[in-house]
């Protein structure tokens, strides 16, 4: 049998999952070792023994001044700017982008707006939102929306033009209104690639939300990680760093897993990754 037709079960899949990540650890405990070898108090590859000991002060020991455990509240601070954004997000794109894939002329007066806007490069208008907005929740809420809406948009939409015409005319012919074609055949099938582009808009919306955080707040994961780096404490960056990771991560997989419950039909035939 050709190997693109062998398929692993369960147990060597998840085995083979784990080997990049077993093999970045040991090239990092390796590199690491060496290199306080040579110099025993260098802060630029800590231990892996040191990191968690630094990442467990975070999560558990409160801190002097606030008492607050910090990466707790770090993690909840990021989190809810962070779904506080892609809601709106996913709110725009549901509305306009449905708008304009099934309505002509809305997808003639927004369309060409939608994609040129969607070119911006949302760091760029960061200045402008701390401005207007100042520096409190509403200018980083708003940088992850201008980030990820205009992209969903344009996703929602392609997806509605994707609707095969017959369906929509065999609608149009049992006499259905626009309204009934839109809660019951439109949105049926955009709402398994609406979480499609969820998931997408979850990387760029990290990143804006990081960025943000690291230039102006007093709190979140962006804020913690770009203030102790003035004592070059990669200890805590490291691990932070991978906190964020696994909680991208597990939004990730949290997404897909409601798509193949809630839209069984659309996962037949092909993986999901």
């Amino acid at each position: 049998m050709r190997i693109i037709n062998r398929r692993p079960s369960r147990l060597p899949a998840l085995a083979l999952g784990l080997v990049p990540f077993i093999a970045t650890l040991l090239v990092y405990a390796v590199a690491s070792h060496y290199r306080r070898l040579e110099n025993p108090a260098d802060k630029l590859l800590p231990s892996l023994d040191s990191m968690g000991q630094a990442f467990w002060r975070m999560a558990a020991v409160p801190d002097r001044r606030s008492g607050d455990l910090l990466l707790w509240v770090d993690t909840f601070d990021s989190l809810w700017r962070l779904g506080s954004g892609m809601a709106v997000s996913t709110l725009l794109a549901l509305v306009l982008g449905i708008s304009i894939g099934f309505i002509p002329h809305i997808r003639s007066a927004l369309a060409p707006y939608i994609a040129t806007f969607s070119l911006i490069p949302p760091i760029t208008i960061l200045p402008i939102l701390f401005i207007t907005f100042g520096l409190g929740e509403v200018s980083k809420i708003a940088l992850i929306v201008i980030g990820t809406a205009p992209i969903m948009v344009r996703s929602t939409a392609q997806a509605v033009l994707d609707i095969p015409r017959e369906m929509i005319i065999k609608a149009e012919t049992l006499g259905a209104s626009v309204w009934q074609m839109v809660t019951r055949l439109v949105l049926p099938q955009v709402l398994p690639k609406l979480i499609t582009a969820l998931r997408l808009g979850l990387v760029p919306a990290w990143i804006f939300l990081i960025s943000a955080e690291a230039i102006a707040s007093t709190t979140g994961l962006g804020y913690r990680i770009f203030l102790v780096r003035r004592y070059l404490a990669m200890d805590v960056i490291l691990p932070y760093v991978v906190w964020i990771t696994l909680l991208a991560f597990l939004l990730d997989r949290l997404l897909l897993l409601l798509s193949r419950r809630a839209f069984r039909w659309n996962h037949l035939g092909s993986e999901a990754l």
